[in-house]
Order: structure tokens, then C-alpha cells, then sequence
């Protein structure tokens, strides 16, 4: 009985002493997606309709399909898992959804050697309408890490008197102070330019608004966009500079295998990995199609992604039609990205010696004119020859071509 009637004041002396720490350190943790985070996430595909059941599924999918071999490893819950909060203000989940509870479920996703990932909202209420964590930030930090929690998904709904930084800023510190290392994804849909002030807040930054599976258009919901793959591209304009190792652009989760082409899956993962973007799968992963699996699971253009060097790739041309990307990579490699944006076959000609593809940022130059590239298509897997002779190819509409240039 004497435990019992004094939990309630542990609990406050742990949160103050949470407070206490963090205002100590004021940091994120270290080495943590020193590489763009691969994993899932419940929201594309099935939105509010997540359970424990769900969650358990997919963690099974995605090691028997392959993907948690070919580096996908986080299992992320987005809204509408939670619950009521509990008398002292601490976030329990649904208990329809989660009978198991979220402790339990976190021991199941580790056991498959997946890390859990949960969601959450800098305001007083998600944009799904359930409970945020404004004003609860370190107990809700504090019950992620007693859950085992590896990522946590921070949304900007109904925050219109926050100030973004200073939002982000807190949760940042509540997930220091409460011990556990957890990936920190700010999804503040880049309104107030996280790219200035993410890098210390968080591990990743949303750059736009939400994404919707399209290639090629925007969804007006009234009050709010949703942005199809060419839109949100054109909106990474001028950012890379801000991205690099533990600190990421997020150019929205991938929508690969929900309805789209299969030429348009390609660009689109191909585009996203050429950003060095986190590659969040938002399928369903018990049930893709072969398209769909060999698409995200491409070790070869998923390698472009977590190449070590952690450079954003960069729009070296575009005629409105055509757009040729280039990518440094580690070793002196370089990843190259034709994008065909029209819906028609275009003629692709790219004389090698005749072009000069610097990067400032890397400080690194292709030096075609003195230096031989052997050329690796991604996509077929066919060694291509080498850049002594122009590139000559045809490309249908809305698709890529990818290739790596390797040293001779």
C-alpha cells in the first residue's frame, strides 16, 4: 500500500528531475541517422485504421519480403494510437487498438531486429484529433523510453501560436533528459524553414506539405495541398546545403506501391534517393506486387541513399522536359539521374567530354575531360561501357534513367 500511494509522487520527482537534466544539457543524442532512416510508416496506406495487429503483420513483412535486408529497419506508427492520458497526465494507447500495450509491442518488433517508431504532435491535439504532447512533453518523452520507443514523428497541427523552433527545441530536450536514444522527425511541413535550425533540434525535417501518391499534380483540400512527386522535387530547391549526416531533408514519405506507375515508382524512388531523403515506406507491405518489392528494394539505388559521404544530390540541367542530376558519392563515384518530367519518349544526349559538372559544396568536379567513368545502369543492372563515348538513349515519359559512374 505504502508503494502504491507513493508512486504518484515519484512520478513528479522523476519528471523534475527530467526537467533538471535537460535544461543541463539542452542537446540531441549523437550518431543517430548518421545515414537517411529506412523503414515504414501506417499513414499513406491505412491512416487511422492503425492497430496492434497491423504493426505485428507489417514487422513480420518486412523481414520475410526482404526489406529489412535490404536496410529498412523502423517500424513507424503514425496518429490515432492513442488513448486516454492516465491521472498524473502520462499518454496510455488505445486499448482496442493496442491491447497488448506498446511495451509489449516494442519487445516484439525488437525481437525481430526492427525498431519501433510512434507519432506525435507539438500541439495540444494531433492533426488527427487526438491527444499531443503540448504541455506533456517530458512525460510523454519519459513513457516513450519505458515503452523502447527508437523514433518519434513530431507533427505541427493546431500549433499556430507556437513558435516552431522553440516547439521543437523542447520535445528535443524532454527525449534527452528521458535517456533513450530515439530518431527525432520533425514534421513541421516546412513553413517556418527548419532547414535553418533543424540540424540541432532534430535528425530530419519535413520540407513541404504532405505528399499524395501522383506523379504529376497537387490535391487542393481547401485549407491545405497535398504534393505529388514532380511538385514536391521543385520544392528542394536551394536546400541542400543543409542536409548531411544526423541531419536530414525530408521531402514526405514514399508512396511507392499505392497506385502510381511503374515507371513513375521508379523515378520517384530514384528522385529520393538522389536527395539523400529518408526512404519511408508508406505500402503495405504484406501485399506487394513483384514491381513494388523489386522498386524498394534496389540495393543499388538504395546505396546512392545511404552512400557515407552524405551529399544531396543536385539539378545540374533542365530543358523543362529533361533534368540531369548528379550526386557525389564516397571514393570518388558519382551517381547520375536523367528525369524525363512529360508524359511522351524523349531523346537523352549527354557528350561527357563536353561537360562540366561541378559541385561546390563537395568540392569535388567530374573532370570528364581527363578522367574515364565506367557506367553502371541501376535500374537494369547492365554495364553500360564508359564516358569515352556519348550517352545515347531513348527514356519513356515520367521515368528515369540512373546510373553510377565508377573510376576506371
Amino acid at each position: 500500500m505504502l508503494r502504491e500511494n507513493c508512486w504518484p509522487i515519484m512520478k513528479k520527482i522523476l519528471l523534475f528531475l527530467c526537467l533538471a537534466c535537460a535544461s543541463a544539457f539542452g542537446q540531441k543524442f549523437p550518431d543517430l541517422a548518421l545515414t537517411p532512416p529506412m523503414g515504414w510508416n501506417s499513414w499513406n496506406k491505412f491512416g487511422n485504421t492503425v492497430s496492434e495487429e497491423l504493426i505485428r503483420q507489417t514487422a513480420d513483412a518486412m523481414v520475410s519480403s526482404g526489406m529489412k535486408d535490404a536496410g529498412y529497419e523502423y517500424i513507424n506508427i503514425d496518429d490515432t494510437w492513442q488513448g486516454e492520458r492516465d491521472g498524473q497526465g502520462f499518454i496510455r494507447p488505445d486499448p482496442k487498438k493496442f491491447p497488448s500495450g506498446m511495451k509489449a509491442l516494442a519487445d516484439y518488433i525488437h525481437s525481430k531486429g526492427l525498431k519501433l517508431g510512434i507519432y506525435s504532435d507539438a500541439g495540444a491535439k494531433t492533426c488527427g484529433g487526438f491527444a499531443g504532447s503540448r504541455g506533456h512533453e517530458y512525460q510523454d518523452a519519459q513513457m516513450y523510453a519505458q515503452w523502447g520507443i527508437d523514433y518519434l514523428k513530431y507533427d505541427w497541427c493546431g500549433c499556430e501560436d507556437l513558435n516552431a523552433k522553440g516547439a521543437y527545441t523542447t520535445m528535443r530536450d524532454a527525449l534527452y533528459a528521458a535517456g533513450r536514444p530515439m530518431v527525432f522527425s520533425i514534421c513541421e511541413w516546412g513553413n517556418n524553414k527548419p532547414w535553418e535550425w533543424g540540424g540541432a533540434a532534430g535528425n530530419l525535417w519535413r520540407t513541404t506539405g504532405d505528399i499524395c501518391p501522383c506523379f504529376d499534380c497537387k490535391e487542393d483540400h481547401g485549407t491545405w495541398y497535398q504534393w505529388g512527386v514532380l511538385q514536391i522535387l521543385d520544392l528542394q530547391a536551394g536546400l541542400r546545403k543543409y542536409a548531411g549526416p544526423g541531419h536530414w531533408n525530408d521531402p514526405d514519405m514514399l508512396e511507392v506501391g499505392n497506385g502510381m506507375a511503374v515507371n513513375e515508382d521508379r523515378a520517384h524512388f530514384s528522385l529520393w534517393c538522389m536527395l539523400a531523403a529518408p526512404l519511408i515506406s508508406g505500402n503495405d507491405l504484406r501485399n506487394m506486387t513483384k514491381e513494388t518489392a523489386e522498386t524498394l528494394m534496389n540495393k543499388d539505388v538504395i546505396a546512392v541513399d545511404q552512400d557515407k559521404l552524405g551529399i544531396e544530390g543536385f539539378r545540374y540541367s533542365s530543358d523543362g522536359v529533361l533534368e540531369v542530376w548528379f550526386k557525389p558519392l564516397a571514393g570518388g563515384d558519382w551517381a547520375m539521374c536523367v528525369l524525363n518530367r512529360s508524359t511522351r519518349p524523349q531523346k537523352v544526349f549527354f557528350n561527357w567530354k563536353n561537360e562540366k559538372v561541378g559541385d561546390d559544396l563537395s568540392k569535388r568536379d567530374t573532370t570528364f575531360d581527363t578522367t574515364v567513368y565506367r557506367i553502371r545502369d541501376l535500374w537494369t543492372k547492365a554495364d553500360s561501357g564508359t564516358t569515352e563515348k556519348p550517352l545515347n538513349a531513348e527514356l519513356p515519359g515520367h521515368d528515369v534513367l540512373m546510373l553510377r559512374l565508377q573510376k576506371q
